[in-house]
């Protein structure tokens, strides 16, 4: 290739990756604003909650899923970039992950047997797994329709970065109102929601995100 040729190629990469960086802000943040407005506009904040954000665990939860949420969705900047890989920015999902396990491992030990199953089932195991996909909508589709013009080497995995990114981000919505606070809880529920969303994103990649 001539250096001219490869100039004017790189010129014109340029405004693509431009594009679509400022398209996958934009939106994760219009996703984030309109998840928080659904949250706002049906079940509300925990009532307790400026009181409650002080207690170790509903520090926790709200914190992790907020990383895990910001780590998902910096990945999803190599999702549609052919060439770029993504397993240094899958091997950061570890370190959310691993502070789950820890909190859950903490919890065990400092609970007795008895109440491990309390914790577990929690008060609002079946609505979890209904609002967390349900607020997750908004934030899945602005991504799927970020990455539209893309090409991703893999379409049915950008499909499940752009689920996992979305309900990360319901998850995190969703912790502002849950009074269910035990880590146990959150591997559970929490993960089973997240797991909901980035399978259904992996479905809507398949067929969307194909070229």
């Amino acid at each position: 290739m001539k250096t001219d040729e490869l100039i004017s190629l790189l010129a014109q990469d340029s405004p693509v990756r431009t594009h679509l960086g400022a398209s996958l802000a934009l939106a994760l943040a219009g996703g984030a604003a309109a998840a928080l407005a659904l949250l706002g506009g049906t079940i509300g904040l925990r009532p307790d909650l400026a009181s409650a954000v002080e207690t170790s665990r509903v520090l926790f939860k709200i914190s992790f899923t907020l990383l895990l949420a910001v780590l998902a969705g910096w990945m999803l900047f190599r999702v549609g970039r052919p060439g770029l890989k993504l397993r240094p920015r899958l091997r950061l999902l570890l370190l959310p992950l691993g502070l789950l396990l820890l909190a859950v491992s903490a919890e065990l030990v400092v609970l007795p047997r008895a109440r491990w199953m309390e914790c577990l089932e929690g008060l609002h195991a079946s609505f979890c797994l209904f609002f967390i996909p349900l607020v997750s909508v908004a934030p899945l589709v602005a991504i799927l329709w970020a990455l539209r013009g893309t090409a991703p080497a893999d379409p049915g995995l950008a499909g499940a970065a752009a689920g996992l990114a979305a309900g990360a981000i319901g998850a995190a919505v969703y912790a502002l109102h849950c009074p269910d606070d035990s880590p146990l809880f959150i591997a559970t529920w929490y993960g089973l929601a997240i797991l909901i969303v980035s399978a259904t994103g992996y479905v809507a990649g398949r067929r969307l995100l194909r070229w």
